[in-house]
């Protein structure tokens, strides 16, 4: 009797559990049906902010009636103190959703194409994704701290998809990859100059190198990525990307016609000016303080940037060994350079100049600089030199 009620009951049991996965297939077959999410990759722009070109989401719920482009970079010029708070790394991004039409016509009418990439993404993992965009899309949670390589438009959409299948993402890529200065080189080359503000800012944290998940601040990275990505289901292996379909073709650009010289030619003729002038010196027997002026002027002036993202909240930029070279010391010394104009004395303040450039031209072994700063320190030291004798 025992062993017949036994059997009853596990007949019982394998009966329910098929019966319950019947119907978790049934369901997820129906959540896939109605949710889609893709990933949008959207192609760079000729203007400085979108250069690096831009991530959104394309989320369709046909049972919602639900077709949009949810957005994380959203953010406005008219805010209070927007550019010294981007500085200082206080600038609040915020979430945004669009009609998924709008979206892809208004970066049609920029000449910007859009990549999009259909996600295997298992149906209760898009359910999940859309509560998670119901709670980041209240008024209270749209907006986010925004950080440029650690927390931008890409890592946030990256991180709502994945969920919590991130950590069991195998990417195809090695996981010790270029700086973060490196990679930003390959998008700002035809724009020399955008390039030189980004490398003045950077400091030594943005030589490093990096993981793949700090490459994918990158659009085009994440995109790369999640093409050979896979992850483990209980049915087995599953790529993350399903399909890959063109939204908007790619646009020719030409580059933007920026001021004719790159920062090394400028450099360059700066420091020939340098020499000429030294030259003159020594001929005409006269200090030109008014040229030592100009240099002492410049040079602080651009120190007291550097300093200043000393106390950003960028990580990146906090430790900037340009700051040797460039920095706000020489302000305090206009007003001694000026009492000595006609002072041809040897001017000993000159040899703690002169050991900061030293110490400039060595830091380059940890810290790559912007183009021209080598010039630029040769200009310098050359005066510094002429003042000591």
């Amino acid at each position: 009797m025992n062993i017949f009620i036994k059997h009853v009951l596990a007949i019982i049991f394998i009966v329910m559990s098929q019966s319950v996965m019947a119907q978790k297939a049934v369901k997820a077959e129906h959540v896939d049906s109605i949710i889609h999410i893709s990933l949008l990759t959207c192609q760079a722009g000729q203007e400085v902010y979108s250069l690096y070109g831009h991530t959104a989401i394309h989320y369709v719920n046909v049972e919602k009636g639900i077709d949009v482009a949810i957005n994380y970079g959203m953010f406005s010029f008219s805010k209070p103190f927007f550019i010294l708070r981007f500085v200082f790394g206080l600038t609040d991004y915020e979430m945004g959703v669009q009609d998924y039409q709008d979206f892809c016509r208004q970066y049609a009418f920029f000449q910007r194409g859009i990549i999009e990439q259909h996600l295997n993404i298992p149906a209760e993992d898009k359910l999940l994704f859309a509560k998670a965009v119901e709670q980041n899309y209240m008024p209270e949670n749209r907006e986010y701290r925004y950080n440029y390589f650690y927390d931008n438009c890409t890592t946030r959409a990256r991180d709502i998809i994945l969920g919590r299948l991130k950590d069991q993402i195998h990417y195809k890529r090695s996981d010790h990859g270029p700086s973060f200065r490196m990679m930003i080189h390959e998008y700002n080359e035809d724009h020399p100059w955008a390039r030189f503000g980004n490398d003045m800012l950077l400091g030594v944290q943005a030589d490093r190198p990096t993981t793949i998940g700090e490459q994918q601040f990158l659009p085009d990275n994440l995109m790369k990525d999640f093409e050979s990505a896979t992850f483990a289901l209980e049915e087995g292996i599953k790529p993350v990307v399903g399909e890959t379909t063109i939204v908007v073709p790619d646009f020719k650009h030409e580059a933007k016609k920026e001021f004719p010289l790159r920062p090394r030619e400028c450099f360059l003729l700066l420091l020939v000016l340098t020499i000429v002038i030294t030259v003159i010196e020594m001929y005409s027997k006269k200090r030109m303080w008014i040229y030592d002026l100009i240099l002492m002027t410049a040079s602080g002036l651009a120190g007291c940037v550097l300093f200043v993202m000393i106390f950003s909240q960028h990580p990146t930029v906090r430790f900037n060994l340009q700051l040797l070279l460039l920095n706000p010391l020489p302000l305090f010394f206009i007003k001694r350079l000026v009492a000595r104009r006609n002072d041809t004395s040897p001017d000993r303040l000159s040899a703690f100049w002169i050991v900061l450039i030293c110490l400039f031209f060595v830091g380059s072994i940890w810290q790559t600089y912007a183009e021209g700063m080598y010039l630029l320190a040769s200009s310098l030291l050359i005066r510094n030199i002429v003042r000591i004798k």
